[in-house]
Order: structure tokens, then C-alpha cells, then sequence
């Protein structure tokens, strides 16, 4: 599925798919004839299988798809190359083995016969041979087709194919197809539903058919979230169908670390509560591993892979094999994490406890263990903790715990507990009856007041020890931030903690002065005991987040929109090099400097020259602005399509909060959110030069209501990153 997410920005290339093949809205103007294949095929009962309809992917399947790192840049080469990484890497042998060529690998049209054709520029050898090849390697060949008249990237789709086409896959010895669900028509007397259906239960029976065992992606259910069918069309696909994509598209791999973040984070929000419809043969697909990408931390690939494991998800990787650091290396690889995912009792994860901006999942394992993972969705450190009883285990103290990610073993009496990091996850595997023999399970927190540059604060960290046996000669460090100071160094604690008894020490911490705009800090204290002649390592966070104002919004400017068209490559504006042409917009009388009037405001544009920074990628930043009337209005325009809430601090320090949001500066609807357009400019800056000059590029007026009788004193700005601001002002009553 390539539709729009609703949280990551829109790649120019997906847009212009938009305005090509309709894949917004997957339907053509004319009725098309109903699938005679299918036409009467029974709707089934809404009820999970009881097992694998086709006898395969009896666990998460598992390898490489090239979509979210290179979308249609790509060929021959580049696929077997990541098949070769694939080997080399030692992930084919822990189950990566299944490697995926996505949209854009077709010819634009079929041939004589009516067969599918490869792009002979792309793939000179054809796709059997690129099967054959990877065949070779000891891996399985996966495809890309679309159920629709086109393919999501407009190329020639099964629709009127289906038996035609499975027979080509057949023939070609693939292994693993993945459907997608772009364009597919309106059938006179049917629901979408009942169409989408039919396709798909037509080219699950003709894959069948075939007798060469494919394993079959179904992505029906995505084109239908957010609608009162979705739940339906997902137990259709559980039945006919190996595994199904069912919500929005992951972010891809040009866009940045928080946009991949909010893209993990939503992905992860639709798929934790769908387990009712998992088991062997039959998988919830919350879409691609971004482990390796640019921008994600070591923390968020970390969470990305435990929460995808926990949720016997498919772990199918979507970036450069062939670049992975060995951090990432290390995180995809994970043997243990792995076999969460793999268990063969198939068990979804699912939500047992949540608190504020925490999950925990616990999923039941083959052996009797359970795979607990502690989520912090939260953006600062915090202490997660919950209990054997709670994950599912009510007898057999002491409890094992084997941390997966760093290998420790300790015994609980019952208490599983972490300092997690933001956007962390910690991952446990635990077992009844433990040895007592083994160190006791402890966990640590780390608090304070409030920092400032003048005087220390008091750092307090404690240690809980939540083993059946005492731990001893405890010793804890603290790192601070650089430029901030820290006395003393290292502290020991009491000498013995007993169990289920905690102990604390104190540091005086100082920190600098923080810069205007949204600063994060980490604190990290190290524990170090003894027990059970081993010594334990314990690690914490805790997160100082200030957010000082910036005197203006040009003080806050980060992101280069607007370039000349003789010097475009310092632009960024969608995360792709692409920017809003300058003589364009001077051409709108938006110079430097100059006042624009839009929505009834008066604003004044960047005075700031082309190729420097003139707008705000938002981060939650607050800004300082004056004035009173009824509206806080913006100039902006979007990579994306979102809302995101801005929050009005009035000089008596009450406030307003309101969501604000504007189109994508190209291909969307132009009063998306309440906007209208400001400035409408033909054409863009791309890193090669002016482009796209049939297109309209367009900055946009919004505003948010806010109390007249009160005296603004500043604004946060919204914290999502597909939003860009180039101006804002107090809107007077008109």
C-alpha cells in the first residue's frame, strides 16, 4: 500500500501518483464488469481461522522489500545485491529469507498475449531470472502486484488478470506475492467491501490453484481504516490470506527520524489491539522495520524491532542491507527477539497494563514463558513497573527475567520493573520457578527538581531491590550533560538492601544556561552489585526538557523553503531537496520583507534572502508574540497533510489550545483544516533545477480562534513535523 499516511509527509513521487491513477481514491469513473472468478463467492463468518489456509507462514514471515528505503529507484542490480547482504549479513540465516521487489519493477504495458513483462531497462534479464538468482542464494523470491486496473505507481495491475498472473508467478518459481489494493474499479451493484473481497479471494484461490506454494500479502484492509468495514475486511484477509497489511503506510526512507518515529508509533497504535485475527499462517502486518534508516536513535530502532517481535508481526526490513551499522546490525539480528517473534504458539501480544504515555505487553510463548515488553511512549525517561500476575503468571516465584537485549538473568519475586528511556523499550523473557541462585532482579529511578544554572539541584537516584534474596555493595554513578557540573562523582549505598527494600543517594547537579528553543538533556546514572557471586549492571535516564522562548519567529527559523532558481540545492522543504522557487513567489510580491495580506491578516513575509533559513520546521517550540484580537493567524504550508495543536499563553498565564493544520503544498485540496490559499506559485525548485512547472506549489492562510479580552504573550508552535510556518501574526477583529 502506498496511499497517504496520515503521519508521515507525502513523498512528490506518491503525489504525482495521486494525480495520475486516483490512488487516494481507488476507483475509476465507469462501472467495470463484476469478477466472474469470484462473483458468488462465499463471504466468510467473522471468526478467526484456526490455522494456515494454504499451509504456510506458519510463523511471521521474514527478509527485505525494497519500498519505504527506494520506492521506483530501482533494478536487477540493486535487488540482488541486498540479497546478497542479506547472506553476508548472517540475517538469511537467522530467517531474513524472503526478499520482496516492490511497485515499479513492470513494463507500462503487457504484452501481445496479455502477460506481465519486467522493464527491460531495470530488469534486462527478467524477473524469473531474478527469482532464479536469488533461488541460488538460498533465499525466496518475492513480487509486487496490485489487485486494481493499475499499480499504485500506475503500472499494469491484475485486475481481469488474476488467473493469468498467478500462473506468470508460478511460472517464474515465486515464492511470496504482495497485493496491494490501488484502483481498483467500481463494480455496478456491489460495496467496495464486497469487490475488494472478491479480488482478493479470486487471486488467493488462483495462487492456490497454481500448486506451487506462494505465500500471499493481502493489503485490503489498509484501504479501508478508519471506516466501520475495516474489522470485516480483516477477517476476510485472515482467512484467505497469509498476512495483510491493515493501516497506514510506514514513513519512507528520505524522510526524517521524527517522522519515521511518528510513523512507528502509529503503526504500532492500529495493530496492538488486532490479535484476535493472528495465529499460524495468519499475520497482522503493521508494514516494514526502519532499522538502519538516518534519523532514528539506537533506542527507537531498539523499539521498533521488540514491539513488532512482542506483536508476531512480519520482520521485513525496508533500507540499505548493504549500509547497516552494527548497531542496527545487531538490533535486526537479535536471536532472542527474534524467536519472540517466531514462537511457534503464534500469539499476538497484546496491552495487559497502560499508564500515562506507557504500555505493557505481555504474549504467551510455546514453553510456557512470557514475553513481556515495557513501551515508554512518552518523550523523557520514566520508571515502568508491573507485575508476574498482571503479564499472566500467577504462580511460580521467583520469576526468571532474561533481559533480550543485554542477555541478564535475574529472579523476581514478582515485580517487573525498568527505567526506560524515551521512546524505549525493555524486553523480557520470563519463566516460573526460577533458581534462586541467580542475582536478584532489581530496577532503578532516577528523579529531581528543577534545573537551573545558579544553584545545584538534588538528583536522587534509588535502587529497589525486587529479588527473593538480598544484593550487596551497590555503587552508583551519575553522567551529566556536558557543560553542566556534578558533585560527587560516585556514591556507594547502604551495603545491603534486602529484598523488596529500596535505598537512594543524592547528587548536586548545576546546569548551563539553556539557548532559546526546545531543548532535551539526559542524565544517565549507572548502578553497579553483587549477589549470587555475579555482578549486576542496572542503567537509568531522566530527561530535562526546557523550552525557552524564542524574541520571535524569525529567531526560531530552521528550515531553507525558498531558494533561487540559479542556487536550489540548499533547499529542503519536503525533506527531498525540493523548495519553493524565490523568483516565483517575488513574482507574488512575497519578497523579503514584504507584507502579505491573507484571511483578512496582515503579514510580513521572511525578510531573509533565498537559501537561508526562512521558516519553522515545528517542534513544540514556543515563541514570543504580542497583541490582542480574535484569531492567531499562520502562514504555512505542509510536506505533509496533518493537524497538530498550537497552544496561546496570555499575559495572565492562562491559555488556549487549538489544532492548526494546512495542505500539502502541492496535490491536495486547497481548503483542507479550514485553509485558503495564500500564495500559489507554478513550478518548484528541485536539487537538479526549476521542475514541474504544470504544478501549483502553494503556501497557505489558517488561523485558531482566541480570546479577544485577553493580551497574547507567546505561542507554542505544534510538535508535527510535516508542518512548516513562514509567518504568523495577531489577527484583529475584523
Amino acid at each position: 500500500m502506498h496511499f497517504r499516511s496520515p503521519i508521515a509527509a507525502v513523498s512528490f513521487a506518491a503525489l504525482m501518483v495521486v494525480a495520475a491513477v486516483g490512488l487516494a481514491a481507488p476507483a475509476v469513473a465507469a462501472p467495470a464488469a463484476p469478477l466472474a472468478a469470484a462473483a458468488s463467492a462465499p463471504v466468510p463468518a467473522v471468526s478467526p481461522p484456526s490455522t494456515s489456509y494454504n499451509g504456510l507462514a506458519l510463523t511471521p514471515p521474514m527478509g527485505w522489500n525494497d519500498w519505504s528505503f527506494y520506492q521506483c529507484n530501482i533494478d536487477e542490480n540493486l535487488i540482488l545485491s541486498q540479497g546478497r547482504a542479506l547472506v553476508s549479513t548472517g540475517l538469511a540465516a537467522k530467517g531474513y529469507d524472503t526478499v520482496t521487489t516492490d511497485d515499479c519493477w513492470l513494463a507500462p504495458q503487457r504484452d501481445a498475449a496479455g502477460n506481465l513483462v519486467a522493464d527491460p531497462t531495470k530488469f534486462p534479464d527478467g524477473m524469473a531470472y531474478v527469482g532464479q538468482q536469488l533461488h541460488a542464494m538460498g533465499l525466496k523470491f518475492g513480487i509486487y502486484e496490485d489487485a486494481g486496473t493499475n499499480t499504485c505507481g500506475g503500472y499494469p495491475g491484475s485486475w481481469g488478470h488474476i488467473t493469468q498472473d498467478a500462473n506468470t508467478f508460478a511460472a517464474w518459481k515465486v515464492d511470496y506475492l504482495k497485493l496491494d489494493g490501488c484502483n481498483v474499479p467500481n463494480v455496478a451493484g456491489q460495496s467496495s467491501v464486497e469487490t475488494y473481497k472478491q479480488v482478493y479471494t479470486a487471486m488467493s484461490d488462483a495462487l492456490v490453484a497454481t500448486g506451487r506454494p506462494i505465500v500471499f500479502s493481502d493489503s485490503a484492509p489498509a484501504y479501508f481504516q478508519g471506516t466501520s468495514s475495516w474489522d470485516e475486511v480483516i477477517d476476510t484477509s485472515s482467512h484467505i490470506a497469509n498476512l495483510w497489511r491493515e493501516g497506514a503506510d510506514t514513513a519512507l526512507g528520505q524522510e526524517s527520524g521524527a517522522q519515521k518515529w511518528g510513523a512507528i508509533a502509529y503503526n504500532y497504535s492500529y495493530n496492538v489491539g488486532l490479535g484476535q485475527h493472528a495465529g499460524p499462517g495468519h499475520w497482522n502486518d503493521p508494514d516494514f522495520l526502519l532499522t538502519g534508516d538516518a534519523g532514528l536513535s539506537t533506542t527507537e530502532m531498539q523499539s521498533q524491532m521488540s514491539l513488532w517481535a512482542e506483536m508476531a508481526a512480519p520482520l521485513i526490513s525496508s533500507t540499505d542491507l548493504t549500509k547497516l551499522s552494527p548497531e542496527a546490525l545487531s538490533i535486526l539480528g537479535n536471536k532472542a527477539i527474534i524467536a519472540i517473534d517466531q514462537d511457534p504458539l503464534g500469539k499476538q501480544g497484546s496491552i495487559v497494563q497502560s499508564g500515562s504515555n506507557f504500555d505493557v505487553l505481555a504474549k504467551p510463548l510455546a514453553n510456557g514463558d512470557v514475553s513481556v515488553v515495557l513501551f515508554n511512549k512518552a518523550d523523557s525517561a520514566q520508571t515502568i513497573s508491573t507485575t508476574a500476575g498482571t503479564v499472566g503468571l500467577s504462580n511460580g516465584s521467583p520469576f526468571g527475567l532474561t533481559d533480550l537485549v543485554t542477555g541478564a538473568q535475574t529472579a523476581s519475586n514478582g515485580i517487573i520493573a525498568a527505567d526506560v528511556a524515551p521512546h524505549g523499550t525493555v524486553i523480557y523473557r520470563v519463566h516460573p520457578n526460577a533458581s534462586k541462585h541467580i542475582a536478584p532482579a532489581a530496577h532503578l529511578t532516577v528523579s529531581s527538581g528543577t534545573f537551573n544554572a545558579d544553584s545545584p539541584s538534588t538528583v536522587t537516584v534509588t535502587l529497589t531491590n525486587d529479588g527473593p534474596v538480598s544484593l550487596f555493595q551497590p555503587t552508583a554513578t551519575l553522567t551529566v550533560p556536558t557543560g553542566w557540573s556534578m558533585q560527587p562523582g560516585q556514591k556507594s549505598l547502604p551495603n545491603k538492601i534486602d529484598a523488596g527494600r529500596s535505598a537512594s543517594v543524592d547528587f548536586q547537579v548545576t546546569s548551563t544556561t539553556p539557548a532559546p528553543g526546545k531543548t532535551i538533556s539526559t542524565l544517565t546514572a549507572n548502578i553497579s552489585y553483587r549477589s549470587q557471586d555475579s555482578t549486576v549492571h542496572l542503567s537509568g535516564e531522566l530527561t530535562d526538557v526546557s523550552n525557552v522562548p524564542f524574541p520571535n519567529l524569525a529567531a526560531a527559523f530552521n528550515n531553507v523553503g525558498i531558494t533561487s532558481e540559479s542556487n536550489p540545492t540548499p533547499g529542503n522543504f519536503d525533506g527531498t531537496g525540493n523548495s519553493f522557487s524565490a523568483e516565483k513567489l517575488a513574482a507574488q510580491g512575497a519578497t523579503p520583507g514584504a507584507t502579505i495580506t491573507a484571511g483578512g491578516a496582515t503579514f510580513t513575509w521572511p525578510n531573509v534572502a533565498a537559501g537561508t533559513p526562512d521558516n519553522v520546521v515545528v517542534s513544540g517550540d514556543v515563541v514570543t508574540v504580542a497583541g490582542q484580537g480574535t484569531k492567531l493567524a499562520f502562514l504555512g504550508s505542509e510536506a505533509g497533510d496533518v493537524t497538530s495543536p498550537v497552544t496561546v499563553t496570555y499575559a495572565d498565564g492562562t491559555s488556549t489550545t487549538a489544532p492548526v493544520g494546512f495542505p500539502n503544498w502541492s496535490f491536495s485540496s486547497a481548503t483542507e483544516f479550514g485553509a485558503q490559499v495564500a500564495l500559489s506559485t507554478q513550478g518548484r525548485n528541485t536539487p537538479q533545477g526549476y521542475a514541474d512547472a504544470a504544478y501549483a506549489y502553494r503556501v497557505f492562510y489558517n488561523s485558531i480562534p482566541i480570546d479577544p479580552s485577553k493580551t497574547v504573550a507567546s505561542v507554542t508552535l505544534p510538535t508535527n513535523g510535516d508542518i512548516h510556518i513562514f509567518a504568523l501574526t495577531v489577527q484583529p477583529a475584523a
